[in-house]
């Protein structure tokens, strides 16, 4: 085939540019418009602190309301806790937490908006939360993620965030799983201009006899700057000879916080 000359090669060039259409004003202004939307939302900037009198508080968090086959694991696992065998969740060794128990813990948390959407970036292992507010439906056959797959709209100034599709290694609670039937719907609002709060409404058939319904507030810090968060940088979750949980800072005998000892000093 021959090469075009530089006359023909010319005209086919101005010929595709005439069948381009030029980019409207419309296309033009769009991104900035919809990043100026944003500004109208409500001011969730900075660093957000859980209150530590709900995580720590008497009687610690809530308790959900089991059927009775999760009842039994949830007391059969507590009672071994009571008995000091090492019943740490396997996030005490590096695996995320995954939803809802990471809106949970106490680590700060953080909003970022977007056009379409609202991430929550979580101190506890450097996670990330995608809430898509573009009017997407969630998805019919989701894959099975730790923090579920969310999307969410605004009612007024409180942003209704539904989850599905969780990673079976996540659960309700400590000590209880969760089945594929688990759907969340978060309510997140303003109390007062520095007083974040996250209403979690957790719904599992095969689980729960009744909602379970956890209510976590959160403070704003204005010094404060997210820090990171490398689990396996310092683990040093461990156990002893008998399974109970202990730690090893790796201080050669020195270690103030482990192996642990019974009265007899075995």
């Amino acid at each position: 085939m021959k090469r075009p000359t530089p006359r023909l090669a010319a005209a086919a060039v101005l010929a595709l540019l005439c069948t381009v259409p030029a980019a409207s004003e419309e296309t033009q202004t769009a991104p900035a418009e919809s990043y100026a939307e944003l500004a109208t939302l409500p001011d969730w900037s900075g660093v957000w602190a859980p209150d530590w009198s709900v995580t720590f508080g008497p009687g610690g968090p809530p308790k959900p309301t089991l059927l009775p086959e999760a009842q039994a694991s949830y007391d059969a696992y507590h009672a071994a806790k009571e008995e000091g065998l090492n019943q740490q969740l396997d996030d005490a060794n590096c695996l995320p937490s995954g939803m809802p128990r990471i809106m949970m813990v106490p680590y700060p948390i953080e909003f970022l908006y977007s056009p379409g959407r609202v991430t929550i970036i979580t101190e506890t292992y450097s996670q990330v939360r995608r809430i898509y507010t573009d009017g997407r439906p969630l998805p019919e056959d989701p894959d099975p993620y730790f923090n579920g797959h969310s999307v969410g709209h605004w009612e007024d100034d409180t942003l209704i965030v539904d989850t599905i599709g969780f990673s079976p290694l996540t659960k309700i609670a400590d000590g209880v799983d969760h089945s594929d039937q688990m759907t969340i719907r978060e309510r997140i609002f303003l109390e007062n201009p520095d007083r974040i709060v996250v209403e979690m409404t957790i719904t599992d058939p095969q689980v729960l006899a009744e909602p379970f319904v956890v209510r976590q507030p959160f403070d704003r810090k204005h010094d404060w700057e997210m820090r990171e968060y490398v689990c396996q940088e310092n683990n040093r979750d461990a156990s002893d000879a008998q399974g109970r949980a202990t730690m090893d800072l790796g201080l050669d005998g020195d270690d103030p916080f482990g192996p642990f000892e019974d009265e007899a000093g075995e």
